[in-house]
């Protein structure tokens, strides 16, 4: 590393892409910095044009500087999309020297910018990696991962919503197949609700006076029900009644002549006649 005189603004020191030049005092807006310089190359000659290094700086379509001998101070200057510094090119003089374009403070890296051709040919393969190239990767970095987020947060909305949907179709569903499950008691057309059966009467299980397998009404034993007659529990044919002995001959009138009504009494039978 060449050795800078202490009367110089400017020192070499670490940057991001490496070496750097870095002002070590205020330099104001216009002045000269420092001077880029070394062997001139004629484009005419042969050896000359098959000169290839990162430092050539062309003068003109004749005229190149090579500047990557030890002693250009100036070859240590980055190149910046927004630069602090630019190249003042005299092609006559075959000179080139460094000027501030901005006030530069103690401590800044300085910079210019390289050319386009430069650009195209160096730094666009492998990325530019000054302030305002990174500052813009940064937001662009900062730009994808809120897109990233953004999509994500979309992406879990419309799979709630789908949820949401889903639950809702699972809920109808189930309300169809409780409906259809009420609908289905009526089994081979028997209802439990007093409705029709096959066509026939309604049938009711209940004991509250209502139709049981089209029968008459029939309630429990022992309770009463609006001044009706009780009645028994089942419907049964009544037994015959034995007559009473001593009713029996209720109207002498209506037997025949000769027939014992007594029935044990101690006066003798009279006849018809007699009566």
């Amino acid at each position: 590393m060449p050795a800078i005189s202490s009367k110089k603004p400017y020192r070499i020191g670490r940057s991001q892409t490496g070496l750097g030049l870095f002002a070590t005092k205020p330099i104001k807006k216009g002045s000269k910095i420092v001077r880029y310089f070394g062997p001139l190359l004629d484009c005419k000659k042969k050896k000359d044009e098959a000169v290839e290094n990162k430092y050539l700086f062309e003068l003109n379509g004749r005229w190149t500087i090579d500047g990557s001998v030890r002693e250009n101070i100036a070859r240590y200057i980055n190149h910046a999309c927004k630069p602090n510094a630019e190249s003042d090119v005299k092609p006559r003089k075959r000179k080139v020297f460094i000027r501030a374009i901005k006030n530069i403070e103690p401590g800044e890296e300085i910079n210019y910018d390289y050319g386009t051709d430069y650009f195209k040919a160096y730094l666009k393969p492998i990325g530019c990696k000054c302030a305002a190239c990174e500052k813009k990767r940064k937001k662009q970095r900062a730009e994808a991962r809120a897109e990233k987020a953004r999509l994500k947060a979309k992406a879990e909305r419309k799979a709630l919503k789908k949820a949401e949907k889903l639950a809702k179709a699972k809920a109808k569903l189930k309300e169809q197949a409780e409906r259809k499950a009420k609908r289905t008691l009526k089994l081979n057309g028997h209802s439990l609700n007093g409705k029709s059966v096959n066509g026939k009467s309604g049938v009711d299980k209940s004991l509250n006076g209502k139709h049981l397998n089209g029968n008459s009404r029939v309630r429990v034993a022992g309770k009463k029900s609006g001044g009706e007659r009780p009645t028994a529990t089942t419907r049964q044919t009544p037994a015959p009644r034995r007559p009473s002995r001593l009713s029996l001959p209720r109207y002498l009138n209506s037997h025949p002549p000769g027939l014992r009504t007594d029935f044990g009494s101690d006066e003798s039978p009279k006849s018809t006649a007699e009566r």
